[in-house]
C-alpha cells in the first residue's frame, strides 16, 4: 500500500518556506503528496509588480503551482478564503471542507502549523492549525459531516516547530519538537521552490542568512496519532508506517 501525505497551509510560499523539505523528501520516496492552501496571499507586504490585490492573488496562485511542481507535489489546491481574515471564516464550514478532502485523499500523515503561528506568529497560520486539527479528528468520526464522503482516520498529525527565531520579530511560543528531519539532500530543491515565488523575493533576501545557517533541518511535533503511544524522538515522519 502506498503512503500519502497531506499538508495544509495558509498562504502561497508556506508550502516551501515552512514545509518544503518534508514535501520534497516524501516525493523522492514515492510518497503521494497533496498541499491545500487556504488563501491566495493578497494581503502580503511584498507585492512584486502587482498593482491590485486581484493581480497579486493571480500571481501568487501561479507561483504556488510552480513551487509545488518543484517540490514534486502531486496534488495542489488553493481555496478561496481571504488572506489575513481566516479568523473570521465560518469555522465549521472551513473544517468540513478539509474533512471532505482528508476522507477523499486518505492521507497517512498530515502536516500543518502549530498554534504559535510559526516564526511570524501569523493569525492565519494559527487558524490553519486549529482548522486542520479539528478536521484530522473529525474525519474519522461518523457523527461529524456524515454526508461528506466515507469516514477515514489519518494516522498522524504533525505541527511545524523551529530551532530558531526571526531577529526582527517577537518570538513565537513553539511546540517542543519530536521529529528532527534532515533535509540536506533536498535543501537546494526547497530553495528553488521558494525562488519561483518572485513576488516574495524581498522575504527570501531577508531570511537568506538564517536559512544558510539553519536550513539543513526541519522540526516537527507529533501531536495526534491513531493509536496510543509514548512520546519519543524520531528522524522520520513515516517511521513504522
Amino acid at each position: 500500500m502506498s503512503l500519502k501525505m497531506m499538508c495544509v497551509v495558509a498562504h502561497p510560499d508556506d508550502e516551501c518556506f515552512a514545509f518544503g523539505g518534508a514535501l520534497a523528501l516524501a516525493a523522492e520516496r514515492g510518497i503521494e503528496t497533496y498541499v491545500i492552501c487556504l488563501t491566495d496571499g493578497q494581503a502580503a507586504t511584498n507585492r512584486g509588480e502587482a498593482v491590485s490585490g486581484e493581480e497579486l492573488g493571480k500571481m501568487r496562485r501561479d507561483e504556488f503551482a510552480a513551487s509545488c511542481k518543484v517540490l514534486g507535489v502531486r496534488h495542489h489546491e488553493l481555496l478561496d478564503y481571504q488572506d489575513a481574515r481566516l479568523e473570521f471564516a465560518d469555522f465549521s464550514r472551513a473544517a468540513g471542507r478539509l474533512v471532505e478532502r482528508m476522507r477523499r485523499f486518505q492521507p497517512d500523515v498530515v502536516l500543518t502549523f502549530g498554534g504559535d503561528g510559526a516564526l511570524n506568529t501569523h493569525a492565519d497560520h494559527m487558524m490553519v492549525s486549529s482548522l486542520t486539527t479539528a478536521a484530522f479528528h473529525w474525519a474519522g468520526r461518523e457523527k461529524r459531516y456524515p454526508d461528506l464522503a466515507k469516514v477515514f482516520q489519518p494516522t498522524r498529525l504533525f505541527y511545524l516547530s523551529t530551532n530558531f527565531f526571526l531577529p526582527d520579530r517577537q518570538a513565537p511560543l513553539p511546540i517542543p519538537w519530536s521529529v528532527k528531519l534532515d533535509i540536506e539532500s533536498v535543501r537546494s530543491k526547497k530553495t528553488d521552490a521558494f525562488r519561483v515565488h518572485t513576488s516574495q523575493a524581498p522575504l527570501m533576501e531577508r531570511t537568506k542568512s538564517l536559512f544558510d545557517t539553519y536550513g539543513g533541518e526541519e522540526y516537527y511535533a507529533l501531536v495526534a496519532t491513531a493509536e496510543s503511544q509514548p512520546a519519543r524522538l524520531s528522524v522520520d515522519l513515516f517511521e513504522g508506517l
